[in-house]
Parts: C-alpha cells; sequence; structure tokens
C-alpha cells in the first residue's frame, strides 16, 4: 500500500513551535533577541538639555554668596554693609567744664614757672591758651560758645599765672611761706600787678586768648 506523497515547499519550523508564553518568542520576521547586559535600565534615552534634572547643579562650595555676580550687593539689595555714624561731640557744658579745668591747671603751672625764673615768658602764655581751647573743642565740639569761653578763661589763666609768679616773687623777698602771702597779703599780690603791669603784660593776655582760639580750630 503507497503513502500519501507530501505537497512541496511545506514550511519548515526547525526550532518547533514558540512555547506560549515566552517574551523572547518572536515572529517569522524578527531576528534573534540580543543577551541581555545586565544593565536594568538598558539603554536610556539621553536626558534633554531642557529637563531640570539634565543638567546637575555644580557642587556647592560652602560660601552662601557663591553664585552672585561681581556687581551684586548684600542680600536683601544694598551695597555696602552699613556702618553707625561716630558719636556727635557736642556736648556744650563739659567743653566748658573742661577749658575752665585746664585753665586753672595751665595757669599755676605758668604762674610756678614766671615766679621760678622771675620773668614772664610769650611763649609759655601762648601755650597755656592753645591748651585750654585744644581741650574743650576736642571734647565739646566746635560750638561758638566753647570757643569763645576758652579765649575768657585762657585770659583769665595767664592772669592767674602773673598773681602766682608775682606771689612767689614776694615770698622770697619777705621770707614768708608763699600761702601766708596769698591768704594774708593778697591785696598786696594785686596792687603789685596793677603797679607792674605794662604793655607786655597785657599782650601776653592777648596771646593766651588768640591761642585758644587757634587751639580750638585745630580740634576740629
Amino acid at each position: 500500500m503507497s503513502q500519501p506523497v507530501q505537497p512541496p515547499n511545506q514550511p519548515q519550523q526547525p526550532y518547533g513551535r514558540p512555547a506560549a508564553g515566552n517574551p523572547y518568542a518572536g515572529g517569522p520576521d524578527q531576528g534573534a533577541p540580543s543577551a541581555p547586559s545586565g544593565n536594568p535600565y538598558g539603554q536610556q534615552a539621553p536626558a534633554s538639555s531642557g529637563t531640570p534634572y539634565g543638567q546637575q547643579p555644580p557642587a556647592p562650595s560652602g560660601n552662601p554668596f557663591a553664585g552672585q555676580q561681581p556687581g551684586e550687593g548684600a542680600p536683601f539689595g544694598g551695597g555696602a554693609p552699613y556702618t553707625p555714624a561716630p558719636p556727635a561731640r557736642g556736648n556744650l557744658l563739659l567743653g566748658i567744664g573742661v577749658a575752665l579745668g585746664v585753665a586753672i591747671v595751665a595757669g599755676l603751672l605758668y604762674g610756678v614757672i614766671a615766679g621760678s625764673i622771675e620773668r614772664e615768658v610769650g611763649y609759655a602764655a601762648v601755650g597755656v591758651g592753645f591748651l585750654v581751647g585744644f581741650a574743650a573743642s576736642k571734647v565739646g565740639g566746635s560750638n561758638p560758645a566753647i570757643v569763645a569761653a576758652s579765649a575768657v578763661f585762657s585770659v583769665g589763666a595767664v592772669y592767674l599765672g602773673q598773681l602766682v609768679g608775682i606771689s612767689m616773687v614776694l615770698a622770697d623777698l619777705a621770707q614768708i611761706p608763699f600761702s601766708e602771702v596769698v591768704g594774708d597779703h593778697f591785696d598786696t599780690v594785686t596792687k603789685a600787678w596793677s603797679e607792674e603791669a605794662d604793655f607786655m603784660t597785657y599782650l601776653f593776655l592777648a596771646l593766651g586768648a588768640i591761642a585758644a582760639v587757634g587751639g580750638a580750630k585745630k580740634a576740629r
């Protein structure tokens, strides 16, 4: 008995039929799948430049203002940091008090110098006035009242120095203590000053006032 003849060009499936549920089974027109490379993400598409994660920001340097431009100012829009203004010097009463105190001390020193050498020195009178004006304006400011008070107190300081000098000379001539001359014979001292006063005496008084004004201007 003869067997039936197979029809020609029958499709062959050398590897058998694809198993059901095989994800790697392809159709007849598909090639063999590539072997997995071990990367769970495979080949991802390159990140576009417009996405927020496409370009990572630079690592922080620790400076919170590192991202500012050179021309930018403070974080709150200002320029340089605020610098407090220096305290103003304008205490009128304190300046006048300093002028009076310095005038008394300087006048006594001037009198000691004049009494020691038994003559007045113009430079000493100028120094008295300058010291009074400079100290008063340095503490109290450039108030015109302080300058005027310094000039008046300087005249009084030079006059006080002249009286101290005369008292020292009289104490030396009479061989009595200086305190006794000032305490018991002060009228004699002022009378001697009036009799001995001349052009130079009043010039020294004027030099003290002029130097006080110059010292006040120097202190500004």
